[in-house]
């Protein structure tokens, strides 16, 4: 159950608003000044905060101010509850960090649905943090920053790079932040005996490198074009530049950063104990969840080595595994694309 602090100093609209709350099924804290709303929300971490403007003691202003000021609050959704319509009023508010803005009078649908939206953005925001699969584009997006993310995008040079073509290597130093704005890279490591194992993947929409630049190491793997790409390059002052004038973007990378060793973990797991035909598996269906466009069914064409490299395993083991899926009509090949054909199935193959 979610909850929801309510700072509301007239009590006839305290107490309504929260029967609506709760009747729709939300855990609800009322405070009737601003103060006591700060302290609360300081105790309790609510889920949204919703805030009039206008109230004794401490205004909806000063509020937002004071939890702009807490590293363990200022990401908590905020919402205005105001009578005030002038647009400056909104546009103060927006500028500050409010989510959302609320006018008084207000349907019950009109305040359920602006609660449920931010509680939604925030658990995408969780979720793909998990799964270190988050987009700087989304990232800038959810946090209300899209006019720095234009200006920190646009207008960069970019290059065109064939397929199998490098585009760093591991152990150069980085010198710039790379953006994928079509086609599709892969990221790997090599053993002492030339062998590849693909430790991830980016389409377009998506950045990487940053690793080493926020380590300020070297690169401890390759990047390549898996096909004909188009990339963009963001010099690493401005990058820099840009993670230490903004502490809540680089807490984002950080939580980033978290995904993705989280994730290279479960690689190493599914590596270390996971049958042939359970990594070839895993290994369409990461190429699904990263490059699919929601259409069934999935389609893709990759080079049986790109293919093995992801699975970790020898072409030769790859191409024999396919064969079999194909025959169990777990998937078919046509002019060299893979199709998934029975993805439950293949997300449900005994190990």
């Amino acid at each position: 159950m979610n909850t929801v602090l309510l700072i509301e100093d007239n009590v006839e609209i305290r107490e309504n608003t929260a029967e609506i709350l709760e009747l729709a099924n939300y855990r609800v804290i009322t405070a009737e000044n601003g103060k006591d709303g700060i302290e609360k929300a300081t105790s309790e971490k609510p889920d949204v905060i919703v805030c009039d403007i206008m109230m004794p003691v401490l205004d909806g202003y000063g509020v937002l101010h004071m939890l702009n000021k807490s590293e363990d609050l200022r990401e908590i959704p905020f919402i205005f509850l105001t009578a005030k319509t002038e647009r400056l009023d909104f546009r103060k508010g927006m500028d500050m960090g409010a989510d959302d803005y609320i006018t008084k009078p207000f349907t019950e649908l009109e305040l359920l649905n602006a609660i449920e939206q931010r509680i939604k953005k925030v658990n995408r925001i969780k979720e793909k943090y998990t799964n270190g699969q988050y987009d700087m584009k989304t990232l800038f997006e959810e946090m209300g920053k899209e006019s720095i993310w234009e200006e920190f995008s646009s207008g960069r040079f970019t290059n065109i790079y064939k397929k199998k073509q490098i585009i760093y290597s591991e152990g150069n130093h980085p010198s710039n932040l790379f953006f994928v704005n079509k086609g599709k890279v892969k990221l790997y490591k090599s053993n002492d005996d030339g062998k590849d194992l693909t430790i991830g993947l980016y389409g377009s929409g998506e950045y990487f490198g940053y690793m080493s630049l926020l380590k300020h190491s070297v690169y401890r793997e390759t990047a390549e074009a898996m096909e004909e790409s188009e990339v963009a390059m963001i010099p690493r002052t401005e990058f820099e530049s840009l993670i230490g004038e903004n502490p809540m973007i680089m807490k984002k990378f950080i939580q980033l950063l978290a995904g993705n060793i989280a994730e290279k973990e479960n690689q190493l797991l599914g590596l270390a104990y996971n049958s042939l035909r359970r990594r070839v598996a895993d290994a369409l269906l990461l190429l699904r969840d990263k490059f699919g466009n929601g259409t069934a069914p999935f389609s893709i064409h990759i080079s049986r080595e790109d293919l093995a490299n992801i699975a970790g395993t020898a072409t030769e083991s790859l191409i024999r595994t396919l064969s079999d899926f194909k025959t169990e009509k777990l998937i078919d090949i046509r002019d060299g694309n893979i199709v998934l054909l029975n993805e439950k199935k293949l997300e449900n193959l005994f190990n």
